[in-house]
């Protein structure tokens, strides 16, 4: 990316945990050091060029979503005889897939599973996935970029978010003004924008780091950032491989209780089947 242009949020926090790359746009990556092993870092960045006009922001598009795959999948082939599996940071900030006629037409619900694949193959090959939300994480971009991870880390700094659809849209779909919207949000969790206010009280968020400045951080919050980072990859290596810690909270238990009762009535089902 041409310096003239100021880096996203996702690339400012891919070159402060793991430096320079030269991998280009819109996914970049890199392999430093996260402690005391090596660790891949990506990030989905926006990319001027793009031959595809919906997806020169930082969204989740057609080539966005097979590089992450790839970028994976590189990752999951080079260990594949190691003993210890590498971590793998998703550094989040993706405002939403790329909605585009030429985009449904040649698949884009391919390439985005195929990213979604490849981070829950890592994950059950003993790849620690951390995924760090420094932006929004909206959309199916945030399932193919980072919700499948073992620990879901996020700043707790304005522009941080989690939701399926921008505050805007969902107020012209529910036929309300965005004001109304954001007083809904406050008595029905799903609906909030807020992340303490809502992804974080459904269980999904396992830590939210504070007093960072997500534009500009200082070497202090970085270094703390990073040992978030380092605690997460140890936390996963210790827990399970699957994903249903996230409804076995206090938290889940409380706000999910509903859809927590609707999974055991249907595993009964199945199981009676």
């Amino acid at each position: 990316m041409n310096d003239t242009i100021p880096f996203s949020r996702g690339e400012r926090w891919l070159r402060a945990l793991a430096g320079e790359t030269a991998t280009s746009a819109p996914v970049r990556y890199a392999d430093a050091a996260l402690g005391d092993e090596p660790a891949r870092f990506i990030a989905v960045v926006p990319d001027p060029d793009n031959r595809f006009p919906r997806a020169r922001d930082n969204v989740v598009g057609l080539e966005q979503g097979w590089r992450v795959a790839q970028a994976v999948r590189q990752t999951m082939d080079a260990d594949a005889h190691s003993a210890k599996r590498r971590p793998i940071v998703a550094i989040v900030d993706v405002k939403s897939q790329a909605y585009g006629y030429r985009e449904e037409m040649l698949g884009i619900h391919l390439a985005c599973a195929a990213a979604v694949d490849a981070y829950a193959s890592a994950r059950l090959a003993g790849h620690p996935i951390v995924a760090l939300i420094v932006g929004p994480a909206m959309s199916g971009a945030f399932l193919a970029h980072g919700y499948q991870a073992d620990r879901i880390l996020a700043l707790d700094a304005p522009g941080t978010m989690v939701h399926a659809m921008g505050k805007e849209a969902a107020a012209r779909v529910t036929r309300r003004c965005v004001e109304a919207l954001d007083a809904l949000g406050e008595t029905i969790t799903p609906m909030s924008y807020s992340l303490t206010g809502g992804f974080a009280k459904l269980g999904l968020l396992d830590r939210l780091i504070e007093d960072i400045d997500a534009d500009a951080p200082t070497g202090t919050q970085i270094a703390r950032v990073r040992a978030a980072l380092v605690e997460a990859v140890a936390s996963a290596r210790e827990g399970s491989r699957e994903l249903a810690r996230r409804l076995d909270s206090d938290t889940a238990r409380a706000t999910r209780a509903a859809s927590i009762d609707v999974r055991n009535r249907l595993a009964m089902q199945w199981d009676a089947v």
